[in-house]
This record gives structure tokens, C-alpha cells and sequence, in this order.
């Protein structure tokens, strides 16, 4: 794997549940298989004056548990000489000051700061930043998601952050489109004529696309009860994923190409009138349940979360595109908490033969589909039906494996390690643009204005099911049945 140029990255919540438990876990990988340049700096910042020793001593924990047998003494010892931690209060002008002497590296050297943070500390870190000159150049600027609360906070971070760094310069960054798998969704449509001509209306009955969690809140019980699974998850991840699906083939793999596609496909989204989200979307909350046979308590009673919330924990509905390639083609998007499995997977379910020569295997809704799997074994699937050995012309479904990992022996890098791999390479495809963040909000709104108004409670579901039966519902009134339940 090719090195990085020199390097200082800087994570803003380096005490932080993401910095801890995906970021460092992340780099560690990276320096341990040769990815990073001998050059590279890692500064850690909290609000907490913490020795190294005692960082350390805390991010070992994380990587530890996060990495199992994957970590050794030697790679570790070496990574930790590269860290630094170092006090730094948000509002402080001060702590910046003192952060820019520390970096005030020759004017070639990448500096990444990555905002590991809540969003409405965003613009204030911004303006510090520019303040003590830390936005030349040569600054890349990551911020995760979710950014803003809705369409007008969005901007307004958007447009605070404008006025301190190029567009860019700015990395909005959204982890699913690290996966390899998501890679090769792009490599599968793009690169093999087997798939090409089919990728549309003509031969696609239906596009489930499903991110399912065993885990509840966790301890982000305060900031997941003012943001919920809408804002969370769908308004970012799975509407990226749709775009992957869904996108007109891009003249290269620049960035803006990339992205202009994206960003089509977003602006073809149909809108939500009110009775479309009344009929087709599905809020949900779950209640004490069983995961993996061990009881867990409800949403409302997990800490941090207000005992009356009506906070969607699930959310599943049904869009469309209005374009040529998929008009009148149904996408099914799913997400939740403490849901059966932990998956997240793209189903393509291809239309079935306009004449059946032969039945149908009992209970099988769907001859061909493709599902590619993101997680938790990153996987590609193409089912079929083929005869059963016999005399009688009896049909089964089975599939072929595209198993990735058999097939190429190099080592696949985590989402998290892709991405901040190319923050420090300067490669923006794999990162939201901002007009791509504020369409996708735009599409979102009406849903949420929706759901306000009328202030209905959350379907509940038990905790280890696949969610609210209105979510089952939804697809059967299309005719259609979610890929677990085929």
C-alpha cells in the first residue's frame, strides 16, 4: 500500500466515543500495515488535561477490544510515539493559539483536523481555527455527520464553515462510502456488461436497501433523542447509498463527476406530499425485548432519554425517482436500533420471466436478485433458480458467492481507514459536497414537518424483532416482501 505524504491530523473529541472506538483503531491499522508516512503526527485534543500516559492508557482499551487479535506490542509501541494529547476548551482562543505553535509545520505538510464533535461546535472550532491561521492551504477540515439539525441549521453551518475554508478543503464524511463493498457495487455496475443493460426499469422490480443495528443508544441517549433514525441514519447513509445504486454511469471517477451524479439522482428524488408520508413511511420506537437472548430495556428507559419521547428509534419508507432509468421502480429504505441482526445490505430484485415454464419453489417471491452485503461480512450474492438433481424439472433457488475476501488475499481496510486515508492523499469522491448534504435535506424536511404536526407516538416493536409490522405492511401493499422475509 502506498504512503501517505507527511501528515498531522488533529481529531477535535479525541476523548470521544468515535475518536476512541473508530478513528485511532482506524490509524493504527494504517500505520501498522506500512500505510502512513514515517512523517505523520497524530494529535489528540479533549477538554480534560490528560498526561499522554494516561490517554494512552485509555485509547489502548478501545483499540484492544475493537481490534482483538489484530493488535500486537511492536506496531502499537511505534504508532503511540507519533501521539500526542493536548488540552483544548472549544470557546478558548487561547488553546488554539497554543495548538498553531505546535503545528506550525513548513507550508507543504498536509494538516488534517478532524471534528470529531457535536455539530453546533462546528462553526466556533471553524472560526478559531482561521483565527490562528489554520486554515491555509494545506488544511483539510473533516466534519462528521449529522450536519445540522435540519435544512436552515445545515446551511448555516455550511455557510459559516464557507467563509473559513474552500469548498474544497471541506471532507463531509459519511464512513459507508469507505466499504469496499460499496467500491465494488460501482466496479460490478460499471465495469462488466452482464449488468449494465439491466440496471433499470425495464428488468428491476423493487431496491431494498436495509442498515439494521442489534445496538440501542448506547450511551448517546441525550443527542439520539434530539435526532432519532430520520436524521441519523437515512438522511445520510442510506440516501448515499441510494445515490450509488442509482446513479447514471459518471464520465470518469474524478471527484465532481462522481459527485455531479449523486447529486442527480438526489434532485430526482420525488417529494413527499403529506399523504405520501402518512401512507408510505413507517416511524418506529422499540420496547424491551431480548438480543441475543439477553433481556434489554426500552428506549424510554435507557439513560439520557426523556421516560415520554417520541423519538423514532426505526424508520422504513418507500421512495422513487422521477428519471427515465427508474420511474415507477419502488426503493425501499430501512434502518433501526435493537432490530434482529446486525446488517446492512443493498438488495437489487430483479423481474421475474414474462412466461413461467415452471412453478415457483414454495415461498420464494423472487427468482433473481442480487444482495450485496456491507456488513457485517462484506459480500456479493446473485440468486437464481436451477434444477434440482432428479428426474423431475423441479426448480431451487440457489446463488453465486462472489466471496471478495477468498478471492483476493490482500488485506481489506475498514471503511473509517479508507476514508481518512484520503483526506491525507486530498481525494474528495468518497465525501459529500455541499449542494449533494443540502438536497438530501431538502427531500427529508417535508417528512419531518410531517411527523411534527401531526405528532403521532412511534409504532412500537419489541427489541430483537425486525421492527413495527407497519413496516411489513408498507411492502405488502406494493406486492413485495423485505429479503428476510422471502
Amino acid at each position: 500500500m502506498a504512503s501517505t505524504p507527511p501528515f498531522d491530523i488533529v481529531f477535535f473529541g479525541g476523548t470521544g466515543d468515535l475518536a476512541l472506538r473508530k478513528l485511532m483503531p482506524a490509524l493504527y491499522q494504517a500505520h501498522k500495515y506500512g500505510a502512513l508516512d514515517p512523517d505523520g503526527r497524530i494529535f489528540a485534543l479533549g477538554r480534560k488535561a490528560l498526561s499522554i500516559e494516561d490517554y494512552l492508557d485509555l485509547l489502548l482499551q478501545w483499540v484492544k477490544q475493537a481490534l482483538g487479535d489484530d493488535y500486537d506490542e511492536p506496531s502499537w509501541a511505534s504508532f503511540t510515539s507519533r501521539l500526542q494529547f493536548h488540552k483544548l476548551e472549544a470557546n478558548n482562543a487561547d488553546d488554539y493559539k497554543a495548538l498553531a505553535s505546535v503545528l506550525n509545520a513548513p507550508s507543504d505538510r498536509v494538516t488534517v483536523c478532524y471534528l470529531a464533535t457535536a455539530p453546533d461546535l462546528f462553526t466556533t472550532i471553524c472560526g478559531h481555527l482561521a483565527d490562528v491561521g489554520l486554515n491555509h492551504s494545506n488544511v483539510r477540515l473533516v466534519l462528521e455527520k449529522p450536519l445540522g439539525h435540519d435544512l436552515t441549521s445545515s446551511n448555516a453551518i455550511n455557510e459559516a464553515v464557507g467563509h473559513c475554508f474552500t469548498e474544497n478543503q471541506i471532507y463531509r464524511i459519511d464512513h459507508y462510502l469507505g466499504k469496499e463493498s460499496v467500491q465494488n457495487l460501482m466496479a460490478i455496475r460499471f465495469g462488466n456488461t452482464l449488468f449494465e443493460p439491466l440496471w433499470r426499469r425495464e428488468w428491476i422490480d423493487n431496491i431494498q436497501i436495509t442498515i439494521a443495528e442489534e445496538l440501542g443508544v448506547e450511551e448517546r441517549g441525550e443527542f439520539y433523542d434530539r435526532t432519532g433514525a430520520l436524521r441519523d441514519m437515512l438522511q445520510s447513509h442510506l440516501l448515499q447509498l441510494l445515490c450509488i445504486v442509482a446513479m447514471e454511469p459518471p464520465a470518469s471517477l474524478s471527484e465532481d463527476a462522481v459527485r455531479d451524479e449523486k447529486l442527480k439522482v438526489l434532485k430526482s428524488l420525488k417529494p413527499f406530499s403529506t399523504e405520501d408520508v402518512l401512507t408510505r413511511t413507517v416511524r418506529g420506537q422499540y420496547r424491551n425485548g431480548a438480543i441475543n437472548g439477553a433481556p434489554v430495556v426500552a428506549y424510554r428507559e435507557e439513560k439520557h432519554v426523556a421516560h415520554d419521547s417520541n423519538t423514532e428509534t426505526f424508520v422504513a419508507l418507500q421512495a422513487e425517482l422521477a428519471n427515465w432509468r427508474w420511474a415507477g421502480v419502488p426503493f425501499f429504505l430501512r434502518t433501526g436500533k435493537r432490530l434482529q441482526e446486525r446488517v446492512a445490505e443493498i438488495v437489487i430484485n430483479f423481474r421475474d420471466v414474462p412466461h413461467a415454464l415452471f412453478p415457483m419453489p414454495l415461498g420464494l417471491h423472487s427468482a433473481n436478485r442480487l444482495v450485496i452485503r456491507l456488513q457485517p461480512q462484506e459480500s456479493v450474492r446473485l440468486y437464481f433458480l436451477a434444477k434440482e438433481p432428479g428426474d423431475a424439472m423441479n426448480l431451487q433457488s440457489t446463488y453465486l458467492n462472489m466471496d471478495f475476501h477468498t478471492t483476493f488475499k490482500a488485506r481489506w481496510a475498514d471503511a473509517y481507514e479508507r476514508l481518512l486515508l484520503d483526506v491525507i492523499r486530498g481525494r474528495l469522491a468518497l465525501f459529500m459536497r455541499r449542494d449533494e448534504q443540502a438536497q438530501a435535506w431538502t427531500w427529508v424536511e417535508p417528512i419531518l414537518e410531517c411527523w411534527s404536526n401531526y405528532a403521532a407516538s412511534p409504532k412500537t416493536y419489541t427489541a430483537g424483532s425486525w421492527g413495527p409490522a407497519a413496516s411489513s405492511a408498507l411492502l405488502s401493499r406494493a406486492g413485495f416482501l423485505w429479503h428476510e422475509e422471502t
